[in-house]
């Protein structure tokens, strides 16, 4: 059954309005526009009077999180922008949080440790609802840092980029599963995280990489087709041609060892389609 909503995965450090160092870094890109993606979000749902919530489970200071998100969203306009506190199962069981899950346009969940929002959502009525309105309806999920990583069903968990060529040294676990055949890492450009997805590409060839790097992400139409979008580059890590793979013949801690594994990078507009490997490049 192809998704009738949509997956926004972003990288981390979206432009929220706040980060001065980030406008002198991006300010003479042609794709820089201040508050890009989160515009683009709500322009995927509907504009600005969508109703978002903005879930900050996986962060250890979501007050703060959740206060850069609305000022962020209110300089878009956006008037009907909430926060769902939510950080133990029980809470994604209260009524009035499964009652604006039910009616909201876009469910945006935030940067931090991925583990945490797979351990509170993953056998909640909360996440039965987010999988149908995902499936069965025009809606929107977004996620930044830990909330893209959460996405896929094939999910980092945690990896020392230092050492992530060595085997082992890169963990994995189950994701929330909206993304069946590929796997995301965040934050790839500033935390120099591609040897980590090339040793999860190497113990999952059949699943393509998707590295984000910071303000930049990729909106994920029919669980399969990508468009990046942001001021960044997207890591596309392709392992169906691979000739060689020592992964599964060494012991933890040897390092690996690959042949033929393929690396694209996409800017904003570039297309890539995760079961065909097509890219469409932009004009």
């Amino acid at each position: 059954m192809i998704p009738k909503g949509k997956l926004i995965a972003i990288g981390g450090a979206e432009d929220k309005g706040t980060d001065k160092d980030l406008f002198a870094v991006h300010k003479n890109n042609p794709y820089y526009s201040e508050l890009g993606i989160l515009k683009r979000i709500v322009n995927e749902a509907g504009g600005k009077h969508a109703h978002i919530e903005v879930v900050t489970t996986a962060s250890t200071i979501p007050g703060e999180v959740w206060r850069n998100y609305l000022n962020a969203f209110t300089k878009l306009g956006c008037t009907r922008v909430f926060h769902m506190r939510i950080r133990k199962p029980k809470d994604a069981e209260q009524e009035d949080v499964i009652e604006r899950l039910k009616t909201c346009q876009v469910i945006m969940f935030s940067g931090g440790n991925q583990s945490k929002i797979t351990s509170v959502f993953s056998h909640s009525e909360f996440f039965k609802i987010l999988k149908h309105r995902y499936h069965n309806e025009s809606f929107v999920i977004a996620g930044t840092s830990a909330g893209a990583m959460a996405m896929s069903h094939v999910m980092i968990s945690d990896g020392n980029a230092a050492y992530s060529l060595l085997k082992g040294e890169v963990k994995n676990g189950v994701g929330l599963g909206f993304v069946e055949h590929a796997m995301i890492d965040s934050h790839v450009n500033k935390r120099g995280r591609f040897t980590r997805l090339a040793q999860m590409v190497a113990l999952h060839p059949h699943k393509t990489g998707i590295g984000l790097s910071e303000d930049t992400g990729v909106i994920i139409t029919g669980q399969d087709d990508l468009e990046v979008i942001g001021s960044g580059a997207v890591m596309i890590v392709d392992g169906s041609h691979v000739r060689h793979n020592n992964i599964g013949s060494i012991k933890d801690g040897s390092p690996i060892s690959l042949e033929d594994l393929r690396v694209h990078i996409l800017q904003h507009g570039n297309r890539y389609n995760c079961k065909t490997q097509k890219i469409q490049f932009s004009k």
